[in-house]
């Protein structure tokens, strides 16, 4: 079969979505949904009509929304999520366009009108299975470490999403390794979305819109990562009046200045946060401890103008820090840095088109530093992406979405630079280069009141460039074959299709069933024989030796809610099969290695389980209860005579409690309780002397477990003051109440008083840890 024969069929099989539907008499509108005291645009608000059950819309990324509806008089109807709804008559006798400004706040009378509407929640038909959408005033009272509101940490506590532990980088999305998550920040990848070893995630929250969060079911403009999707959006600034905002902690403090620009025609934000834990430590008695630093620093920035009506730029970036050094003799700083520049256009009612360049970079320096050594390792990777997306609302059934990116990718895996007086030669791996392009096309398809059908293909290519000396390597690691490439020759060609298939059927008002298969391929990897984000990753584009990763899924959820809404449940099911997984030999040496393809091993895995959610939205109290129940097993050639084994990430059951409960008008208490399975390791299975030094024999790859890891953290917020232009609050909160030793790292070592016995050390980061943060807002 040609390659051109796929992509016909899948056209043809467009066919019957695209013309279902088509009325004689039908006009569009179309408009733009914000929020009426900010002006900020609403993604995922929905529009529907009184007069039409089951029709409706919902709006993009950018708050745009075009519906096509039979001619008539209708009560159009627009929400969202905490809200009070707007209610207008409209008269479709020609195409029109209406915006809509939602104050904030609930409205009671509205709501009934929504109810009889449709007698339907959002998620019940429109949100494909896998997918969950995190409101970010929530953020506001889950109780998390040193009182920092954080994204990354608050999506850790729903199914399917597991923290990789205490002071570790990084998280599990349905068994994936934590590299397998694609991060993005107003479409820019984030490579590693931590500060302080993973004591907080690089998202301040103060400048967060939202958040969607794809375990499955991704839609086809997405691609790149086996696991999961993290699509966070920036707050695009008050274009109605100038404001500040903030908080003062006890580690850090941040501080948000936004407002209008151009006489409101465009807005801009800055957002900035500084923990400084080090202007204390050089008051400290102890040498080591004055002589020490510990902080990091991150600035998000963005603006955005309105050129007219169908035309809108947008200009926002990131740039954070982390330094740490310990008494001149060991220093670490690595941080990321991203920018996008993106132009909305409106061509019609129906086409809508978005148009990105970006940036993204992620770098790191370690240096070690003694009497007889002095060497710094230094590694880094550079994308630079351009993407074209358009939106066409084709008809009242159909909304087609379609189009390209372009990434090149710049990796230098590492250098290793000594200076005097040390004996070590100086190492300068070579800089890989690679090209990544893709086209998608999908269909949203609206096939009857009750069912909705999204299905597409993406198509994605990978082209490994020179220049640079590529080898070839046998199964033992020998170097059998060296080419050399000159600037811009294609090494090696990797193209892959990507099918994507989602379905919801409604059973009643109340209740779903859905139903997903996508299809994902990965072509930057992780090199990191841990299962958690280091700050000393490794990566690697695929080469002529390392194929781009596979992952097949398929999953199925039953939905539904009950007491008016206020309830939410659902439980999910889901199998994946994995292609071309990456593990290492025995001993594998990953830092500054120009022949680290040698120590590579790859085969294919599975990973399968289940999840359950329930929620409840409205009252005083509200939260939620999420259990998952997963596996995760490689079975790679050269580990464990060939047979499954547990990956290292394999955390069998975990379970999240969270509570929030508003006592008063002034006080909201909070409490969240998380436990998992430890992460699979390999312990030594016995020992034996060389020249009296002990050597330890391992058994099976990850035959072991870590301790299973348990937590319970409690918060209150006080709202001291609140008026029409001021207000503040402050935020109380424990970490770890009961003071429980969850495992950062256990080591073996020889018992200084018996050689022939083993200590076995467990070191625990975190015990309990109170703390106080004061906020405002005016």
């Amino acid at each position: 079969m040609s390659k051109s024969k796929p992509m016909i069929i899948f056209l043809l099989l467009l066919l019957p979505g695209m013309v279902w539907g088509q009325t004689k008499f039908t006009y569009t509108v179309s408009g733009t949904i914000k929020d009426k005291a900010t002006g900020e645009t609403l993604p995922a608000a929905s529009v529907t009509f009184l007069e039409l059950p089951g029709k409706g819309a919902t709006t993009n990324s950018y708050g745009f929304y075009s519906i096509t509806i039979p001619a008539g008089s209708y009560t159009m109807i627009t929400s969202y999520t905490g809200y009070a709804t707007d209610t207008l008559k409209v008269v479709m006798s020609k195409n029109i366009v209406v915006n809509s400004n939602l104050k904030s706040g609930y409205g009671q009378l509205q709501e009934v009108k929504i109810k009889s509407s449709n007698g339907r929640s959002n998620n019940i038909l429109t949100t494909p299975a896998g997918v969950q959408r995190l409101n970010i005033k929530d953020l506001n009272n889950v109780p998390v470490l040193l009182g920092e509101k954080d994204v990354l940490k608050t999506i850790q506590l729903l199914p399917g999403i597991v923290s990789a532990g205490d002071g570790r980088s990084g998280f599990f999305v349905r068994g994936g390794g934590s590299d397998q998550n694609l991060i993005l920040l107003d479409e820019a990848t984030v490579y590693n979305p931590s500060h302080v070893l993973g004591f907080f995630s690089v998202f301040n929250s103060d400048a967060i819109k939202d958040i969607s969060i794809y375990k499955g079911g991704m839609p086809a403009n997405y691609g790149g990562r086996l696991s999961s999707v993290e699509d966070i959006q920036m707050n695009d600034g008050n274009n109605q009046k100038f404001g500040a905002s903030g908080g003062l902690g006890l580690i850090a403090s941040r501080l948000t200045l936004e407002g209008p620009l151009f006489d409101h025609k465009g807005s801009f934000i800055i957002s900035a946060r500084r923990s400084y834990a080090d202007l204390f430590t050089r008051f400290a008695s102890d040498t080591t401890t004055k002589h020490s630093k510990i902080y990091f620093y991150d600035v998000n920035l963005k603006a955005n103008y309105q050129l007219d009506s169908n035309n809108r730029i947008f200009l926002s970036g990131y740039f954070g820090k982390d330094v740490m050094s310990f008494r001149n003799s060991y220093g670490l700083d690595y941080g990321n840095s991203t920018g996008t520049l993106r132009w909305n256009h409106i061509f019609s009612s129906k086409l809508f088109s978005n148009t990105s360049l970006i940036y993204s970079n992620y770098t790191y320096d370690v240096d070690f530093d003694s009497d007889l050594n002095n060497i710094k390792v230094s590694s880094a990777i550079t994308d630079y992406h351009f993407k074209q997306d358009f939106n066409y609302y084709l008809n009242a059934t159909n909304k087609l979405s379609f189009g390209l990116e372009y990434t090149f990718h710049v990796t230098k895996p590492g250098t290793a630079i000594a200076t005097a007086p040390s004996s070590y030669n100086d190492v300068f791996l070579e800089k890989k280069y690679a090209l990544e392009s893709a086209v998608y096309l999908s269909d949203e398809w609206n096939a009857t009141d009750n069912l909705k059908i999204t299905y597409g293909i993406r198509l994605s290519d990978l082209m490994v460039l020179g220049p640079g000396n590529f080898y070839t390597y046998d199964k033992a690691g020998n170097k059998t074959d060296s080419t050399y490439y000159k600037s811009g020759q294609i090494v090696k060609s990797y193209i892959i299709p990507e099918p994507r298939f989602a379905a919801s059927y409604q059973l009643n008002k109340n209740s779903s069933l859905k139903l997903s298969y996508d299809r994902n391929a990965q072509n930057i990897h992780l090199l990191n024989n841990s299962s958690y984000l280091s700050v000393t990753n490794v990566y690697l584009p695929s080469s002529n030796n390392i194929k781009p990763e596979i992952s097949d899924q398929v999953a199925m959820g039953f939905y539904h809610t009950f007491h008016d809404n206020g309830f939410e449940f659902s439980t999910e099911i889901y199998y994946k099969k994995l292609q071309n997984q990456i593990d290492y030999v025995n001993g594998a040496d990953l830092v500054a290695n120009p022949d680290i393809e040698a120590d590579l091993l790859y085969g294919s895995g599975r990973s399968y389980g289940w999840e359950t959610y329930i929620k409840k939205k409205s009252g005083r109290f509200t939260g939620w209860l999420s259990y998952t129940f997963s596996k995760t097993e490689l079975k790679i050639p050269g580990i464990n005579n060939g047979q499954y084994y547990p990956a290292t990430q394999d955390q069998t059951n975990h379970v999240s409690l969270v509570g929030m409960y508003q006592a008063s008008k002034k006080w909201t208490f909070s409490a969240d309780f998380v436990y998992n399975t430890g992460d699979a390791v390999t312990w030594p299975a016995g020992k034996f002397s060389v020249d009296g030094a002990p050597v330890y024999t391992y058994g099976a790859r990850n035959s072991n477990r870590l301790p299973a890891y348990n937590r319970l953290d409690i918060g209150a917020t006080l709202l001291a003051k609140k008026t029409a232009k001021y207000e503040s609050s402050w935020n109380f909160s424990i970490y770890n109440v009961y003071g429980e030793s969850n495992p950062y790292d256990i080591v073996f070592q020889t018992d200084p008083k018996n050689a022939n016995k083993t200590q076995v050390l467990q070191t625990t980061l975190f015990k309990m840890i109170p703390s106080v943060t004061y906020n405002f807002k005016f």
